[in-house]
């Protein structure tokens, strides 16, 4: 198994993922310098690696099956991705990377949870499309957008559901 981390993914990173952090960020005023920078080096690097290859193992992993149940699979593993568990982690990573280590704890998990369930709909959509219908080497490109615009509804999912 060869594991994926190009340059591509890793600029595509640094820029898409920062860039919805960074408009969450101005939009519940709650921009900082290191929160940036700390995007930017999370986009380059867990990001841009973690997610293509996971996005790999899906295509290896349902290359058996056929139609319906390969969308399905395919749309529900990439859903499963991104669990309570990784919106946790990266609600944690904000709180560090804006120095608010004091508002971490288990509410974050709460937070995370609530907003991956009231976001299903939409993710299962997003995930269809991004599964079943963009060619795997720009799969992390539209995920990353699609991640981008979710970072706003995560980083206003602490005010929504706290």
């Amino acid at each position: 198994m060869k594991l994926e981390y190009s340059k591509s993914n890793i600029i595509r990173g640094a820029l898409i993922y920062t860039a919805g952090d960074t408009t969450a960020s101005l939009l519940i005023h709650e921009f900082c310098w290191t929160r940036l920078i700390g995007m930017i080096v999370l986009g380059a690097t867990l990001y841009a690696f973690e997610i293509p290859n996971y996005f790999s193992w899906i295509v290896r992993k349902t290359n058996s099956l056929v139609g319906f149940k390969l969308t399905l699979s395919k749309t529900l593993l990439a859903l499963l991705f991104f669990n309570p568990l990784w919106i946790a982690r990266h609600l944690l990573f904000i709180k560090l990377f804006s120095g608010n280590y004091n508002q971490i704890g288990l509410t974050l998990l709460e937070i995370a949870l609530w907003s991956f369930l009231a976001n299903i709909p939409i993710s299962l959509i997003a995930n269809y499309i991004i599964q079943n219908k963009v060619r795997l080497n720009w799969r992390f490109l539209a995920s990353a957008i699609f991640s981008a615009l979710m970072a706003i509804y995560y980083a206003m999912s602490e005010t929504i559901f706290n």
